[in-house]
């Protein structure tokens, strides 16, 4: 079936057009890719994009599953793509986070899809902007992208989104880990989740200090700027739901008047096609390759389920600073000459697989 067929269906409300839409993004074939999304930008812009995210354990899945059941209560349709993290040493997913959405499985107006971030770096996928696109152009009021469990430097979703959502849980830390800069700083909502636990109000406390020091965000126009609100939730008693989903349609609307929402959509599609020509970079390389396929292997090598899939991130990165790597006391320019006139093939990445560890370095022994 060709890719203008399925978008046609997948426009008229069909679900499993719009599954093998979100395949064939998630596959990463380059053709298919700038087909599909060539015929489906003229349809997105509408839906409410709000992301989630936070550390592992703080109850992002839970939450979502809450915040379903009351986006659906006030009649909107839903969309939830839920990012899960690869193994790193079989390249595989669990794929859980629906697992705790499974009173929505039913409901023709909620469409639930996990992916796999196959090594990505960031809390999210390679394949998140464009299957967010898809999901928006399939009509659903509200689309939710949930992040694997990040750190404080995994901020990819604040880029992506309009609302950014991050969960917190009593006892992730002190006032100086709420001061450090990162994750905390590109929230637009805090969630205090599983807020009925010891150690609540300490933690809106460090937030509010937090605020204090100026972590605010400037007005797109003449106007007050936003302080992100903080929204004391218990996700598994379904407590706080309404309120923090009343904090997302503020800061919506608060976009709307000033004009940010416009300039955030323009900021991001600016950015992936800035990001393009690094990810077909990235798979002519052979970094890019795919849960159960074989892409970017060597000839000769075994099949893809038989060999693990290290992450393609970090293995290109290896196999460069392997092979450009100097000696110790030769100068940067005689060493990128030296390599220049040697030729492509003098690197040790050219007898290695590309995701092979570079060759150890022995330090020498003292009084040797």
């Amino acid at each position: 079936m060709d890719a203008a067929e399925l978008v046609e269906r997948l426009l008229a409300g069909d679900r499993r057009a719009l599954a093998r839409v979100l395949t064939r993004v998630e596959d990463g074939t380059p053709a298919r890719l700038r087909e599909v999304v060539a015929l489906l930008h003229p349809h997105t812009g509408r839906a409410r994009l709000a992301g989630i995210t936070g550390s592992p354990g703080v109850g992002k899945s839970t939450l979502t599953s809450a915040l379903l059941a009351h986006w659906r209560g006030l009649g909107r349709t839903v969309g939830v793509l839920a990012v899960d993290p690869s193994s790193l040493f079989t390249g595989g997913a669990l794929l859980g986070d629906r697992v705790r959405m499974q009173d929505h499985v039913l409901d023709p107006g909620v469409y639930v899809r996990s992916m796999a971030s196959r090594g990505h770096l960031g809390g999210l996928s390679w394949a998140a902007p464009q299957a967010l696109s898809v999901l928006d152009a399939a009509g659903f009021d509200v689309v939710v992208a949930e992040t694997v469990g990040v750190g404080q430097a995994e901020v990819e979703i604040a880029s992506l989104a309009d609302t950014t959502v991050v969960v917190l849980a009593p006892g992730m830390g002190d006032a100086i880990q709420a001061a450090k800069a990162g994750i905390l700083e590109v929230a637009d909502v805090f969630c205090l989740n599983k807020a009925d636990r010891d150690g609540a109000d300490r933690t809106v406390r460090e937030l509010r200090d937090m605020q204090a020091l100026g972590v605010t965000r400037p007005a797109p126009a003449d106007g007050p700027p936003w302080v992100a609100p903080i929204v004391r939730t218990v996700a598994a008693a379904g407590e706080g739901i309404a309120e923090l989903a009343g904090a997302v349609d503020a800061h919506r609307a608060w976009l709307e008047e000033g004009g940010g929402l416009a300039a955030r959509r323009r900021g991001r599609a600016r950015r992936r096609c800035a990001t393009w020509p690094w990810r077909r970079c990235a798979r002519r390389s052979g970094a890019w390759t795919t849960a159960t396929g074989s892409r970017g292997r060597p000839s000769g090598s075994p099949t893809a389920r038989s060999t693990p899939t290290p992450p393609p991130t970090s293995c290109w990165r290896r196999s460069r600073r392997a092979e450009w790597s100097r000696p110790k006391g030769q100068s940067r320019a005689s060493h990128l000459v030296h390599k220049l006139r040697a030729g492509p093939g003098s690197g040790p990445s050219s007898q290695e697989s590309p995701w092979s560890p570079p060759p150890a370095r022995r330090r020498p022994q003292r009084g040797a």
